[in-house]
């Protein structure tokens, strides 16, 4: 295999790439044989150098304070790795702390990946550990400084020579560089490098077919894995995508939560024909919740019309009775609920349900447990059924860019749209949001439950109640 590989390494002043900083960075240019270029910097990340980081890593505040910014040595950096194999151990680290420095000066890093520590673990099987340590000592590898990023960087650069050295090792690496996938299994028009150019970024994609039309919509948190997964698995759907995609196209949300309402938009509005999930647009089935005569609160599956809607107390809505159905079913079991008072056991003529004898009913059905102990159970319930919205409130996410915020609003119980602001801008009143929001987006139950799932799945979302 012809390549060449630019093999980096960097030193940090922490684990976090939206957080921290890089203090070093080395990039060794190696073409499989022999290092054909070496460059290394150290770097002032214009923050303070943890005291734990100094003690594994010698770089002090005194050393960076004259070294370059980042932003200039990204020149050098882009040079450097251009056209090349980016390689690290633990590539995820390296190259998500150097996407994230890019990224702040509005900049997108994109390079083809390879793991050695993925790779060795292919290559040497049967290692205690891939950890580049205990690689250092089964090869007695000879390390001038360990953690800087010269010595570490020189260090894989070892352990890859000896990796492609194998007999299977070129072919192991380029089915890693490849995303896993078996060009085979490639549609027509499509190729390894378009896939590399997909962005590493939350987003929306679309595949279409060689009539353009629109075959399939999907969503993920890294758009570039997502299509490669699709490409390198051999299910039905696979097969589908892999026989009509002719190209791929995409939109950059910054937020999981916009990808997901965008998804399901956009799935409704073009109706993509391999997509199944999220395309129906009725809701005509509905859980709604009654007190029954003995007080005890109740809950039925029923269809329903508009008519009807104004005159029950709706706690969700369905496409199909049978998502009804199953989802009050979980809300039974998850909250010890009686089945009968749910119209979920048929048996009527009996005092009290069949579930009460298998001890997984306490016996709200035949007055056997207090009205109110039942009840606050119940309630908890018809939270965890509701997708309705109480008050009006934004949600604030991450952006595109660093630069900017996104902004979900839900207004008299029914979600408006998503937008973007400026990272500075405050959000004071709905007027401010409903101004800037693309008005072509509707509310549905769906919509709803993703906001629901999202907001008690991210605890630390930003929520602005009005």
């Amino acid at each position: 295999m012809d390549s060449r590989y630019a093999v980096v390494d960097i030193e940090t002043t922490g684990g976090k790439a939206s957080r921290d900083k890089i203090t070093e960075i080395a990039i060794i240019l190696y073409d499989g044989n022999k290092i054909i270029d070496r460059w290394e910097s150290l770097i002032n990340p214009e923050c303070y150098i943890p005291y734990g980081i100094t003690q594994l890593t010698g770089i002090t505040q005194e050393m960076v304070r004259n070294a370059p910014k980042f932003y200039e040595v990204a020149k050098t950096i882009i040079e450097k790795t251009e056209g090349a194999i980016f390689v690290a151990h633990n590539v995820r680290f390296d190259y998500e702390f150097l996407r994230e420095e890019f990224k702040r000066l509005g900049f997108t890093f994109t390079r083809k990946q390879l793991c050695t520590v993925r790779l060795s673990r292919q290559a040497f099987v049967g290692f205690r550990s891939y950890g580049l340590d205990n690689l250092i000592r089964e090869f007695n590898i000879q390390v001038h400084q360990r953690h800087r990023a010269m010595g570490d960087a020189l260090a894989t650069v070892e352990v890859l020579g000896r990796i492609l050295a194998k007999e299977t090792g070129q072919s192991q690496a380029k089915d890693l560089i490849n995303l896993g996938i078996r060009e085979s299994l490639l549609p027509a028009n499509i190729t390894i490098e378009q896939l590399h150019e997909l962005p590493e970024a939350c987003g929306v994609y679309y595949f279409h077919d060689e009539q353009g039309r629109l075959a399939y919509v999907g969503k993920s948190i890294n758009i570039r894995k997502r299509v490669a997964e699709h490409f390198a698995d051999i299910s039905e759907k696979a097969r589908k995508l892999q026989s009509c995609v002719h190209d791929i196209s995409y939109e950059i949300t910054g937020s999981e939560l916009i990808a997901l309402l965008y998804e399901s938009h956009e799935i409704k509005l073009h109706r993509p024909y391999i997509n199944r999930a999220q395309r129906v647009r009725n809701f005509p089935y509905a859980i709604h919740c009654f007190e029954n005569e003995e007080g005890y609160l109740s809950f039925e599956v029923i269809k329903t019309s508009t008519r009807e809607q104004k005159k029950i107390q709706i706690v969700s809505e369905y496409p199909k009775v049978a998502n009804a159905k199953a989802h009050l079913q979980r809300a039974v079991a998850q909250f010890e609920l009686c089945p009968k008072l749910c119209q979920l056991d048929s048996n009527f003529n009996s005092k009290v349900c069949f579930h009460y004898h298998l001890k997984q009913c306490h016996g709200a059905c035949g007055q056997l447990e207090d009205v109110n102990t039942y009840n606050e159970r119940a309630i908890a319930a018809q939270n965890y059924l509701s997708n309705m919205f109480d008050r009006d409130f934004v949600i604030l996410d991450q952006g595109r860019t660093a630069a900017e915020k996104s902004v979900v609003l839900v207004e008299n119980g029914e979600y408006c749209g998503f937008t973007y602001l400026d990272e500075s801008d405050g959000v004071s009143h709905p007027e401010q949001i409903r101004a800037a929001i693309r008005p072509h987006f509707e509310s549905n139950p769906e919509v709803k439950r993703i906001i629901l799932r999202f907001m008690q799945d991210e605890k630390k979302l930003k929520v602005v109640y009005f």
